[in-house]
């Protein structure tokens, strides 16, 4: 960063100290430099534009240099940023300058100071702040790294549903919550009968188009609080929970199979009729707490029923 890039902040509550300090830093060449004459005039003024730099008087009437840089670095860990601060003082001695770096400060000058030095202190202070915005920086663009990986660990890519790990974390989270409230979790696993001889006649583009499809007739027949996720290849989970067990009604099963069955899937190769085949578990939260794994295994034995039986879609 250029000195004339640089936002610097001169805080004391006398003028001339002031005027002194900005005529030096001019004649250094930093020209994006401002005044104030108390403490919360700076504050103020970087609520309104950030500094770089601030350079303040340690004695101040109301609230001293250290209170300041106290206020500036919980602005600063609020913002996720990092502003470098020098503190002016007439004291002199090991004790004070502990004091200041205790308190947050990053550069320490006795009044009055030489201009040569104030101007290489300021510009030392200038590449710290820039360091340490840098890697503040670097570490939100890794954090929302982190998020979106974490985010995508729990999409399936094909259809935008939610896969396996995502179904798991769901029911577990909505069976303990079941058995603590006394509520009621269905899971519903979902099958296309023919997706098989469809993917060996047309090949994996013609699945995937019934795939993103599935997904959207599944989701648009649950409820928006229901979990939709994609399993396997030809296998749709559903959680659907319910704050009372009364609230369970098979014909909210039957309400998917009807969306799978009754309208012929769209797709390149043409229109194609399928069916579909549900197996379904119930958990009633004044039951003995059971697993996901538990759950899902219940499920996938009924899904087999289904499965194997061409006069029965839905097995409970």
């Amino acid at each position: 960063m250029s000195s004339k890039d640089l936002s610097i902040i001169i805080v004391d509550d006398l003028q001339f100290s002031r005027i002194v300090v900005k005529t030096a830093l001019k004649k250094a060449g930093y020209s994006g430099v401002r005044m104030a004459d108390c403490a919360t005039e700076a504050l103020k003024m970087i609520e309104t534009q950030p500094a770089d730099v601030v350079l303040a008087d340690w004695m101040m009437p109301e609230m001293d240099g250290l209170e300041l840089t106290q206020h500036i670095r919980q602005a600063d860990e609020e913002k996720g940023t990092y502003t470098a601060i020098i503190l002016f003082t007439a004291h002199d001695g090991v004790e004070y300058l502990v004091k200041a770096f205790d308190h947050g400060v990053d550069d320490y000058l006795c009044k009055p100071p030489n201009p040569q030095e104030l101007a290489a202190r300021v510009n030392a202070a200038a590449r710290v702040a820039a360091l340490q915005n840098d890697l503040l920086e670097t570490s939100r663009q890794l954090q929302v790294t982190i998020q979106n990986l974490e985010k995508m660990a729990l999409i399936d890519e094909t259809t935008g549903a939610g896969n396996q790990t995502f179904l798991m974390k769901n029911l577990k989270a909505h069976l303990q919550e079941a058995s603590a409230r006394r509520g009621g979790v269905c899971l519903a696993l979902v099958e296309l009968r023919e997706l098989d001889n469809i993917s060996n006649e047309h090949g994996g583009q013609v699945v995937t188009e019934i795939l993103v499809s599935q997904h959207r007739r599944l989701r648009r027949a649950v409820r928006p609080t229901d979990i939709v996720a994609k399993l396997d290849n030809n296998l749709f989970g559903i959680i659907m929970h319910h704050t009372q067990t009364k609230d369970y009604k098979t014909s909210a099963v039957e309400r998917i199979l009807t969306m799978i069955d009754n309208r012929d899937y769209k797709t390149s190769v043409g229109n194609l009729s399928i069916h579909g085949c549900i197996g379904v578990h119930y958990y009633r939260g004044d039951q003995a707490i059971i697993s996901a794994d538990e759950m899902i295994k219940q499920a996938g034995s009924k899904l087999d029923q289904a499965r194997g039986d061409t006069s029965l879609s839905i097995a409970y």
